[in-house]
């Protein structure tokens, strides 16, 4: 009797030992602290920069608090880890557990990746959201992105942008010819069916190209962010509106192994605040486009104009065949436009009888 107690005091204390989850009880009675993560966040832009920078800044922030340091996000700027355009690859590989860039600069590895960023005169940032959360377009997202090992999630929009700044003044069609112009993505590819010259610049190099003739125009965002970069010291005529980039979807990327480590509350402090920085910069950029367009306007005489409807015209027939000559070209882009272009027809019409019948009659 006496051997059975012990063989069952002895069992009743391993079966102690094998519970609790990541705390483990000291001699003492506390808690052994919960494990901490640190992470890497690269981006596409210098540090801190208006909206852009910002964003990543603000889901840093969000993740230490809602984590209670558990998980802590240092956020890097183009170049103080990677430089730019090798966000994508860094995360890739593992150098950095997360970044911030957008999907049109992977164009070159992932041909239909520019889908997931900004189609010319395609969908706004609402529409946009909408296929990727409730439409199917996330799930075709994190396809495409599998084989490489990285996660994306959504992570904020610009809004319709503008045209872009121009040293020249465009009055027509044949004033695009063989214009140097910074514009990435599928918008440069229509740029070029219709006689320019795109080029593929990071935030940084845009004022100084733009300055010294090495490019001739450029667009980049929108009035904040192009007042924070100076582009109005840089160039004449400021023109509207954004044809190629209508509702620019940013990026976060995550890499999967990384993130599969995670505890799934982690995990899910990761997904909410996501989607929480990503509104939160179309709310910076909604609040501070128009108060930047009235100071380039009043303080330094910018010339802002439409372009011409011709132009337009000539734009819009040249995306068409972009498009055409894309899904043709890859399997994957034809299959993930398929989806956008279902969606997009939809909301579309929808939206012709609230958001645009609104706009025209209020």
């Amino acid at each position: 009797m006496k051997q059975l107690l012990i063989l069952a005091i002895a069992a009743s204390f391993l079966l102690l030992q094998g519970c609790g989850g990541e705390s483990t009880p000291q001699a003492d009675g506390a808690q052994a602290p919960a494990k901490v993560y640190k992470w890497k966040l690269t981006t596409s832009w210098p540090k801190n920069f208006p909206g852009l920078g910002r964003a990543p800044e603000t889901f840093a922030t969000y993740v230490n608090e809602m984590s209670g340091g558990r998980l802590q996000v240092t956020v890097y700027g183009a170049g103080e880890l990677v430089p730019g355009f090798e966000v994508f690859n860094a995360v890739s590989a593992g150098s950095a557990e997360m970044g911030h860039a957008g999907a049109y600069y992977w164009k070159g590895k992932i041909p239909a990746a520019p889908i997931f960023s900004a189609i010319p005169f395609g969908m706004n940032v609402t529409e946009m959201n909408a296929w990727l959360h409730y439409g199917g377009g996330m799930q075709l997202w994190r396809e495409l992105y599998e084989p490489f090992g990285v996660i994306p999630f959504a992570g904020g929009s610009t809004g319709v942008q503008m045209a872009g700044w121009f040293n020249r003044e465009i009055n027509s069609v044949d004033d695009l010819q063989n214009l140097k112009m910074r514009i990435p993505g599928l918008g440069g590819e229509v740029f070029k069916e219709v006689g320019g010259m795109p080029i593929t610049l990071t935030g940084g190099e845009i004022f100084t190209s733009l300055q010294t003739g090495a490019i001739d125009a450029t667009e980049w965002v929108g009035p904040y962010n192009d007042l924070a970069f100076g582009l109005h010291k840089a160039a004449k005529f400021y023109y509207h509106s954004g044809w190629h980039e209508p509702g620019t979807t940013l990026e976060f990327l995550v890499n999967a192994e990384a993130y599969n480590e995670l505890p799934a509350d982690l995990q899910k402090i990761i997904d909410v605040a996501t989607r929480a920085a990503s509104q939160d910069m179309l709310d910076e950029y909604t609040a501070r486009n128009h108060a930047a367009m009235q100071q380039l306007i009043n303080d330094h005489g910018i010339d802002v104009r439409p372009l011409p409807k011709d132009v337009l015209e000539a734009l819009k027939a040249a995306t068409l065949k972009v498009i055409a000559r894309e899904r043709t070209q890859n399997e994957d882009f034809d299959r993930i436009y398929a989806s956008y272009d279902a969606f997009y027809q939809n909301v579309k019409r929808y939206h012709e009888l609230s958001e645009q019948a609104y706009y025209q009659n209020r």
